[in-house]
């Protein structure tokens, strides 16, 4: 194959193993390979614990440095410290204030893997995007399908959901077809030095995980009333933001049943909670809804609907609406959370999906 642009690919390197084996297997399929290390976020090496699985460490761009030099292919580094900061951290911070809870990966996937990148390699008159997620994209008769990952431990299509016709016609995702045990396999074959780094952890920003610390340097929070299912006030709080759909701990409420939060109030800054079987609920509506193929089904249809990245899917049925869809699941589903994703699938294929209201 020939080095033109049909055939070059740009592939976002985090320095883990995921990303440098897509590089390792982009090569071997004859494309021409340049690798680009994004420099999200700024963190102090020094600072971050023992068990930090982020990115964008100084350690994590000379892995990506020292893979694409084994494979003989350029690498580049992007500073996107501004967009991730707008549509990445700020999204994070503002979805809390409203009461939700976010998956900051959605939008970095949409804002920045799959958007400023996509710009970024036409600059490298490179054809495709590539990255290292664990899922599958096919061509069909009716157009590009998104596809799980064929092995489910580790399937990312969750997070996937936004992308359209022109994002997959334009994206590889050459480690869907393997299983991570073969992903490190090949990379311990190869001789990368990442070859047995660990997999990063899901907020790659907050370091030591406490994401209430993280916020409380960023925005000024209101304290209010935490109230029992019939508006009973039993006790403040500090801040809706350090709240969520399902949460028991911190909550400040003593002796009794055990309480969780079942709801999150933002115009009346209350905090609800409640019993566990309050935390049961079967229908539920989802707004800025994508349908991967282009086009809103016709009709109700039955789907396997999946509100939580760590979750199994259940049987549901979608019903499209002018502005989102309402969907009903077979079984009541406990903490389903505003803010998080609904994503609908058919068998082993990604028909959409959206924000939970």
């Amino acid at each position: 194959m020939a080095s033109t642009k049909d055939n070059r690919v740009v592939v976002a390197m985090s320095g883990g193993v995921d990303s440098s084996v897509a590089a390792l297997l982009l090569q071997r399929q004859g494309y021409d390979v340049v690798g680009v290390t994004m420099k999200l976020y700024s963190l102090d090496q020094a600072d971050l614990p023992d068990y930090y699985r982020g990115c964008c460490t100084v350690d994590d761009v000379e892995d990506a440095r020292t893979v694409c030099r084994r494979l003989g292919i350029p690498h580049y580094v992007l500073n996107v410290q501004r967009e991730f900061q707008d549509h990445v951290i700020d999204y994070f911070c503002r979805e809390y204030q409203q009461g939700r809870t976010p998956h900051p990966c959605i939008a970095c996937n949409d804002k920045i893997k799959f958007n400023f990148l996509s710009t970024r390699a036409s600059i490298l008159d490179a054809r495709y995007v590539a990255t290292g997620h664990y899922a599958r994209i096919e061509e069909g008769e009716a157009g590009f399908v998104l596809k799980k990952g064929l092995d489910t431990s580790k399937d990312q299509s969750y997070v996937l959901f936004g992308m359209g016709q022109e994002e997959l016609g334009r994206t590889l995702m050459p480690v869907g077809g393997h299983s991570k045990e073969d992903i490190r396999q090949m990379a311990l074959e190869a001789e990368f030095p990442n070859a047995e780094k660990p997999d990063s952890q899901d907020i790659c920003f907050i370091p030591f995980g406490d994401y209430k610390a993280f916020l409380e340097e960023r925005i000024t929070t209101t304290s209010g009333d935490m109230v029992d299912q019939e508006g009973r006030v039993l006790g403040q709080h500090k801040g809706i933001e350090f709240f969520t759909v399902g949460q028991r701990r911190g909550l400040g409420i003593a002796g009794g049943e055990p309480m969780y939060v079942t709801k999150v109030e933002p115009d009346t800054n209350r905090v609800v909670v409640g019993p566990e079987s309050a935390l049961y609920r079967d229908t539920f509506s989802v707004s800025r809804v994508n349908y991967v193929g282009g086009q809103t089904p016709a009709g109700s249809i039955p789907v396997n609907v999946k509100i939580r990245y760590k979750f199994e899917e259940s049987p549901a049925v979608l019903h499209p609406q002018p502005e989102g869809a309402l969907v009903r699941f077979e079984r009541p589903q406990r903490a389903i959370t505003p803010g998080q994703a609904a994503v609908f699938y058919q068998d082993d294929t990604v028909l959409g999906g959206g924000f939970i209201v």
